[in-house]
């Protein structure tokens, strides 16, 4: 432990003499109190987790939440509307909270008015639909309606509702903006008064950019058009991410409109926003529906209206959410107490932004190509031009990128929380990653939408991934961060360190750590890390020995007793060496409670879902949210079996007596409730308190295990390019993408090969091909004659059973954990990466081509399988013989 420590001593004073000492000093944390006490006592859930999403959402503290509890709980909020003595205190709070806000943005309710609404989004609405437009006519101009391409898509959204008005609509580059600065401003007519509105963002959602608050006057006073028109314009400075973690004085920058909203300041509540309206501006507003509240008299029998008078009861239809607003005293109250304000919240977030930032621009390979490419506009040299977010793609030793969803799903193993895609934001999107709008509506007609998990097209990136910090942020996250990074991209071939927790961001007040040298805070200047061999963090050996699955069906099927071969598995495997041919089914498997343990079997009936009761049952949190192993990994120690002939199912799991649970419902008492599974909505039932309390028990927190009504069908959705034969609709289980699975033996020995080789210290990770096949939980395993030759098959034949060959399945973080033991190793999704060429694929899904139900239909260990090349792979196809029968009947 000295020496670990020493050596990092020497690393840090190293890295504190190359900073530049005439940089400007910044600050880290809040004063004489310990960051990491307030972490600690404000954010306890945060413990293990490096929260990096700050620009989607920022987190609440403990305090916060306990002082409003404590609130309502002494408090009788009643509706503002009413008169009574509680809606009176409700009425009266609501105004503290309006002059809160204000004094908040340095302003005051002579100036502006305090709108609130759902969120910024809604915001930016009203004001679509409010602001006084004139359309295009034979005698107008009409209005013009701009924006910067650097907006949110709520901004951009806005165009279809002046569309609809006839009024022009038109995007502004950023560097067009920059650009009309250096051009003399087009004469201006001071009689004209067609109304004209610009917006932009305060800070990028996409890179972080901040763009110059004086934009606003510049462009109200003329000096600045956006456009080469006369009129008068107005400006809407959509303030939502720069408020985050920034003060706005909107006494200095009187924008028009300033939509915000409030879970991004203190997380909570959401869904609550405001628009903040000067009060200049607020006459202009026009407005045509009115609802409860905003009306001082009207008529239900005749055209008979008159508005409140002032803006926020014309405009704040129905009952505002005033719990939620009463919420919003608190947030202030307690951002105020722990951190002394906004200013303060700038400083520290930008620190460690520009620390990361210093660090992760820095990192090569070792032949000296960038690890990131990080899409900027700025160099992080002030808070003024850049906030807290860097928007980065992850680069190979070859300069390729490396997709966005891949890098999630690997920072999801070290639990990292990040943002991946184009964040509402796809102007800026572009701009960075060169995506023109020719690609974008190919990568459409690909099949990629907003928010999915397409990253790459044709090699092309279709999003980036961004990471901000936030008020309670810490240097140990970014080092935290940094550390993931050079983990999964530099450990194969010696990787450079990252900077440790050194003196210029030392908490205020905190002593120097042992062995830390004594500096004055100074700002890292982007530099070259000198290369020095790390070893991996969190790595671990594996146990090689895992017990053979011997789970065959507790009792042979019903109607076929005497044909069950209840062969363990070793004599499975045997079938390998036999004159079968190339490719036979070695195991069979099936998961009767998703992410459950695997029941394996040796012959089992098919129905028409896939094998019978695969994926029928699932657990659920107290919600009825589907659990999975990436939330809860101990879902693999619960193992079931299946009883066909008692028609039960038992459930065991270490240090609990087993349960039964009959294998279908009474229908006479169920009670059908609805959940999801990978956004299909499912009819299921409860099966009981006596199972809900057993796993509960065994989680230690509720859980329900709910089954898929059996009267209840899902459709499978027309993926991967292939469609259903006609006359046929392949139905689902509780499966996220098809009726099975199937890995090829030979593609698990390739990566068994990968993993098990040895490093630079001699040392070997373990890795036995069984504990690699149950990470895969397939339904089918086949012996093969090479690696992933299953990839190029077009069907397949098994039996007298035929499946179409759908496609790769596209792993996710749940084989880097032990179906054994429930531990997770990340070793394996990177590895599989690095052999597949940054493509984390591995098995083949398989959809029933035809089925015949009318008779017993089984899937037998031992049986032949029989591809059928797809008609674009060079090679000689092979039939799938409908003829060939089961070997084992």
């Amino acid at each position: 432990m000295a020496g670990a420590a020493a050596e990092s001593g020497r690393e840090l004073r190293a890295f504190v003499r190359s900073w530049d000492p005439s940089a400007p000093r910044l600050a880290y944390g809040y004063g004489p109190g310990s960051l990491s006490e307030l972490r600690a006592r404000e954010f306890g859930r945060l413990a293990g987790t490096v929260y990096l999403d700050h620009a989607g959402a920022t987190l609440f503290s403990q305090s916060q939440l306990e002082s409003f509890t404590s609130d309502l709980m002494e408090n009788i909020y009643g509706n503002p509307h009413s008169q009574n003595i509680s809606s009176k205190l409700t009425h009266d709070t609501v105004e503290q909270v309006r002059y809160r806000i204000l004094a908040h943005f340095h302003t005051t309710a002579e100036d502006y008015s305090v709108i609130f609404t759902a969120g910024s989004t809604a915001a930016l609405k009203l004001v679509a639909e409010a602001f006084p437009w004139v359309p295009q006519g034979p005698e107008s101009r009409g209005s013009w309606f701009c924006y910067l391409t650097d907006s949110h898509t709520s901004v951009v959204g806005m165009r279809n509702v002046t569309m609809a008005m006839n009024v022009m609509s038109t995007p502004v580059r950023p560097e067009d903006l920059w650009s009309a600065k250096e051009r003399p401003a087009s004469a201006n007519d001071p009689d004209c008064k067609l109304p004209h509105l610009f917006c932009y963002p305060a800070q990028s959602n996409f890179s972080g950019a901040r763009y110059p608050l004086s934009w606003i006057e510049e462009i109200k006073s003329g000096w600045l058009c956006p456009v080469s028109t006369l009129g008068k314009w107005f400006v809407l400075l959509d303030a939502a991410s720069y408020v985050s973690t920034s003060p706005l004085d909107l006494s200095a920058h009187q924008a028009d409109f300033v939509p915000i909203s409030f879970y991004k300041i203190f997380g909570f509540p959401t869904g609550l926003g405001a628009l903040l309206v000067h009060n200049r501006v607020a006459p202009l507003l026009r407005k045509t529906y009115f609802g409860g509240g905003t009306a001082s008299a009207y008529l239900a029998g005749e055209d008979f209206y008159i508005p409140r008078p002032s803006v926020a009861q014309r405009f704040e239809d129905g009952t505002i959410s005033f719990l939620d607003v009463i919420a919003l005293k608190h947030g202030f109250d307690t951002l105020e107490r722990l951190t002394g304000g906004m200013e303060n919240i700038k400083q520290h977030t930008f620190t460690l932004a520009q620390y990361t930032y210093a660090a992760l621009s820095s990192l090569r390979y070792p032949n000296g190509a960038p690890v990131v490419r990080i899409y900027s506009d700025s160099d992080f040299s002030s808070p003024e031009v850049q906030g807290p977010v860097i928007n980065f793609n992850v680069l190979d030793d070859k300069g390729n990128i490396i997709g966005y969803s891949q890098v999630d799903k690997m920072a999801s193993l070290y639990n990292i929380h990040l943002r991946t895609g184009c964040f509402c934001n796809t102007g800026a999107c572009q701009r960075h990653l060169g995506i023109s709008s020719e690609m974008v509506r190919k990568h459409f007609q690909a099949g990629h939408v907003c928010g999915d998990n397409m990253d790459l097209i044709n090699g092309k990136p279709t999003g980036s991934v961004r990471i901000s910090f936030g008020y309670m942020s810490t240097l140990d996250d970014a080092q935290a961060f940094l550390r993931f990074i050079r983990d999964t991209c530099l450990h194969s071939s010696g990787g450079w360190p990252v900077p440790q927790a050194c003196a210029d961001t030392r908490e205020a007040g905190a002593p120097p750590a042992e062995g830390q040298a004594d500096v004055t805070p100074a700002v890292m200047r982007r530099r070259s890390l000198s290369p020095q061999e790390d070893s991996l963090t969190g790595s671990s050996v594996w146990n090689n020995s895992l017990t053979a699955v011997n789970a065959v069906p507790v009792a042979p099927p019903v109607c076929d007793v005497t044909r069950i071969q209840q062969t363990p598995s070793e004599k499975a495997a045997g079938v390998l060496e036999g004159a079968l041919g190339a490719h036979v089914v070695t195991n069979l498997y099936l998961y009767p409670i998703k992410s459950c343990a695997a029941f394996e079997v040796t012959r089992w009936p098919v129905g028409n879902q896939g094998l019978l009761y695969d994926r029928s049952w699932m657990v659920v949190n107290h919600n009825g949210v589907c659990l999975s192993q990436k939330q809860e990994p101990r879902l693999c120690l619960i193992q079931p079996f299946i009883d066909l002939q008692q028609r039960i199912m038992v459930i065991k799991a270490k240090g609990m007596e087993p349960i039964e649970v009959p294998l279908e419902e009474n229908s006479e008492r169920v009670q059908i409730c609805q959940s999801k599974v990978c956004a299909d909505r499912v009819n299921t039932y409860d099966c009981g308190e006596k199972i809900s309390s057993w796993l509960s028990t065994f989680f230690g927190h509720p859980c329900h295990l709910i089954k898929q009504s059996s009267d209840f069908q899902r459709n499978a959705k027309k993926k991967h390019g292939k469609d259903q034969p006609s006359g046929t609709t392949a139905t689902l289980s509780l499966v996220n993408e098809a009726q099975y699975l199937l890995i090829n033996t030979s593609s698990i020995l390739e990566l068994h090969q990968h993993l098990n080789t040895s490093d630079e210290n001699g040392k070997e990770e373990l890795f036995s091909v069984k504990d690699l096949s149950l990470r895969f939980r397939a339904n089918i395993i086949i012996s093969g004659k090479r690696a992933f030759e299953e990839e190029k098959w077009d069907e397949i034949s098994i039996g007298s059973l035929r499946f179409q060959v759908l496609g790769p399945c596209h792993r996710c973080q749940m084989i880097c954990i032990d179906q054994k033991t429930g531990q997770r190793n990340q070793h394996v999704f990177q590895k599989l990466s690095e052999s597949r060429e940054r493509k984390v694929n591995f098995g083949m899904y398989l959809m029933h081509t035809s089925l015949d139900l009318s008779s017993s239909c089984f899937l037998s260990v031992g049986s032949q399988v029989l591809p059928v090349l797809k008609e674009n792979v060079e090679g000689h196809n092979l039939p799938a013989s409908e003829k060939h029968q089961d070997v084992t009947s």
